[in-house]
C-alpha cells in the first residue's frame, strides 16, 4: 500500500456514497457502494480480508493503488450512481465479482383495472410508484404478506380477473383477499384499499406499525415466542419498508387538476396574492464542496417547462457550504432575470402577449408561446430548511425584491418552511400543496444531479490521465484541447494520438491502456 493511499484510507467521511479503486495503470478496477465509505472502504485493507477473503477479493485488493470516492445523499442515491458508474466503466473486477442479481423493488400501478403489488429487479420510467430497492428479498416478502393480508389486495397475475379466475383461487381464504373478481367488494372500495396499502408503505401509516408491535409482545407475554418472533421479523420488514418509501418513477407531471388544487393550497397556506402559476425551485449538488453545481427548474401552473430550465456553475463559494451557494444562484438568476426585463423607462417590461401596463407586471406570467420568459415567479422553492431560506432572502433583499413569495422545503419531515417567523407547516404526504413542492424539488434535485454526475465523470475520466508517466499538466492540456474530451480521445486510433505533439507511438499506447481505449495492435 502506499503512503498516499494510507493517507486517504485515513480521511474518508463516515457517510454514504460510492468509492473507486484504480489500478496500476490508472484506470478503474472496481466501483462499489456503502452506507459508511470509512468503514466499508478501510474494510478491504485489513489483515483479516487478506487470510480470509476469496482470491479474486485479495487479487482485487492487491491491485489497488489509488482510490476516488464520491459522497451521496442516502443509501438509495448511493445504489443508483454505483450501477451508473459500473454501466459506464465497466470495471474488470464488478464483472469478475457480480453474481448478475438487482436489488428488489415493490411495484404498484394504480392506473391497473384491479391494481395489485409485484417486484421488480428493474425499475423504469413508467408512470407507476416503487418501494425499494432493498437488498434483502425476505424483507420484501415479509412486507408483501402483510401488506397483502391487511388490505385485501388480490396476488393473483390476470390484468383483470373474473369469475373463472376465481375458481382457480382460495386467497380469499387463506390470505384475506377481497376478491373483486366475483364483486365481493366494488371497484371504488377496493382501489379505497389500494391506496391505502400504497400509503402504509410509503411511510403515511404509523399506527399501523403501532399495531404490529403491541401483537409481538401480546404473543410474548402469553409466552408464545414463536409467534412473537414472526411479528418481530415482521416489524422489523415493515420499518425496513417504511424507512425507504416509494418513489414514482415517471416525469414530474401531475394531473392538470390535481395540479390546480395544490396550488390554491399553496395560495391559502403561505397567504399569497395570487395563484402560484409560476414556481421556480433551486438545489444545490457537490461533493464536500468540490464540482459545486446549482440548478433552477420551473413549473406554470404546476407542470415542468423545461425551456425555463438552468443550470449553475458555482463561483463564489469554497467548501461544502449549501446556504452561502444557495444566495450565489438565487442572486445570479433574478439579477439576471431584472436586467432582462428592466426597459429603457427604468420600469418592469410586459412579456410579449401581455396589454397590462409595464407597472403592474411584477409578477404577470406570459402566454405560453413565450419562448424567453422575463418575469419573476410568483414563488421561489428552495430545497432545505430555515437556513436556506434565509440565505436566499439576504439575495432577493440585495436585488431589493423583498416582495417576492419565497419558501424551502425540508427534507426531515418535508415540511414547508418561511421567514416569516411563523412555524414550518407539516401537511399529510397525500397534500396536493405537498406533492406540487415535492415534485418540483425532486426535479430540482434530478437536474443538479445529473449536471454534477458529468462533471464529476469527466472529472474522473481526465483524472485517469494524470496516473500516466510522461503526461504533466501541459501535455494534458494538449491532448484534451487537441481531442476535446477524454471519451473522444480513448476512441482515436493510435496514429492519431502518437502524432499529437510531444506524445509518440509508446506514449500513445500507454494513454490508451488508461482511458479504455482500443488495445492497439500487438501490444501486451
Amino acid at each position: 500500500m502506499t503512503e498516499a493511499l494510507r493517507e486517504k484510507l485515513q480521511q474518508l467521511p463516515d457517510k454514504p456514497g460510492c468509492y473507486l479503486f484504480r489500478g496500476p495503470n490508472g484506470r478503474i478496477i472496481y466501483v462499489g457502494k456503502a452506507v459508511s465509505l470509512r468503514k466499508r472502504v478501510q474494510s478491504y485493507f485489513r489483515a483479516s480480508t487478506m487470510h480470509q477473503a476469496p482470491p479474486k477479493l485479495r487479487s482485487l485488493v492487491n491491485s489497488v493503488v489509488d482510490l476516488e470516492i464520491l459522497v451521496v445523499r442516502n443509501e438509495e442515491e448511493a445504489l443508483l450512481t454505483e450501477g451508473s458508474l459500473i454501466k459506464q466503466h465497466r470495471p474488470r473486477y464488478n464483472i469478475l465479482l457480480r453474481d448478475d442479481k438487482r436489488f428488489l423493488s415493490i411495484r404498484a400501478d394504480p392506473r391497473d383495472p384491479v391494481p395489485r403489488f409485484t417486484t421488480s429487479r428493474l425499475v423504469r420510467a413508467d408512470g407507476a410508484r416503487y418501494f425499494g430497492p432493498f437488498p434483502s428479498g425476505y424483507v420484501v416478502r415479509l412486507a408483501l404478506e402483510f401488506t397483502e393480508r391487511r388490505y385485501g389486495i388480490r396476488r393473483c397475475p390476470p390484468l383483470l380477473p373474473d369469475a373463472q379466475t376465481h375458481a382457480h383461487c382460495i386467497n380469499d381464504i387463506v390470505r384475506f383477499c377481497a376478491a373483486p373478481c366475483i364483486g365481493r367488494i366494488s371497484a371504488p372500495d377496493y382501489h379505497a384499499r389500494f391506496d391505502e396499502a400504497c400509503a402504509f408503505l410509503a411511510g403515511e401509516r404509523v399506527p399501523v406499525l403501532q399495531e404490529v408491535e403491541e401483537q409481538m409482545r401480546a404473543a410474548s407475554s402469553r409466552h408464545d415466542f414463536e409467534k412473537a418472533a414472526q411479528w418481530r421479523d415482521t416489524l422489523l420488514a415493515l420499518r425496513e419498508v417504511v424507512r425507504r418509501r416509494g418513489r414514482v418513477v415517471a416525469t414530474p407531471e401531475l394531473h392538470a387538476a390535481a395540479a390546480r388544487r395544490g396550488l390554491e393550497e399553496l395560495r391559502d397556506l403561505l397567504g399569497l396574492a395570487a395563484l402560484p402559476r409560476v414556481i421556480e425551485a433551486f438545489d444545490i449538488s457537490n461533493i464536500l464542496g468540490s464540482l459545486a453545481v446549482a440548478s433552477m427548474v420551473c413549473a406554470v401552473d404546476g407542470q415542468p417547462d423545461r425551456r425555463r430550465y438552468r443550470r449553475f456553475r458555482i463561483r463564489t463559494v469554497t467548501g461544502a457550504d449549501d446556504p452561502a451557494m444557495i444566495a450565489e444562484v438565487v442572486g445570479r438568476r433574478y439579477q439576471r432575470v431584472l436586467a432582462k426585463a428592466i426597459g429603457p423607462s427604468g420600469t418592469l417590461a410586459a412579456p410579449p402577449g401581455l396589454a397590462q401596463p409595464a407597472a403592474t407586471v411584477a409578477t404577470a406570467q406570459p402566454e405560453p408561446d413565450a419562448v424567453t420568459p422575463v418575469t419573476l415567479p410568483d414563488l421561489v422553492l428552495v430545497d432545505g430548511g430555515i437556513t436556506q431560506v434565509r440565505a436566499a432572502r439576504r439575495a432577493l433583499d440585495a436585488l431589493q425584491l423583498a416582495h417576492l413569495p419565497l419558501a424551502g422545503l425540508a427534507k426531515e419531515q418535508e415540511a414547508i418552511v418561511r421567514d416569516d417567523g411563523t412555524e414550518p407547516l407539516i401537511l399529510p404526504r397525500n397534500s396536493p400543496a405537498l406533492q406540487v413542492l415535492q415534485r418540483l424539488r425532486d426535479e430540482a434535485h434530478r437536474f443538479a444531479i445529473d449536471h454534477h454526475r458529468r462533471l464529476r465523470n469527466r472529472r474522473i475520466r481526465e483524472s485517469a490521465l494524470d496516473e500516466i508517466p510522461g503526461i504533466g499538466p501541459q501535455r494534458k492540456q494538449v491532448l484534451l484541447q487537441t481531442f476535446g474530451s477524454v471519451y473522444r480521445l480513448a476512441r482515436a486510433p493510435l496514429d492519431e494520438i502518437a502524432a499529437v505533439a510531444g506524445i509518440g507511438p509508446e506514449l500513445a499506447a500507454a494513454i490508451l491502456r488508461a482511458v479504455g481505449g482500443a488495445e492497439p495492435a500487438g501490444s501486451q
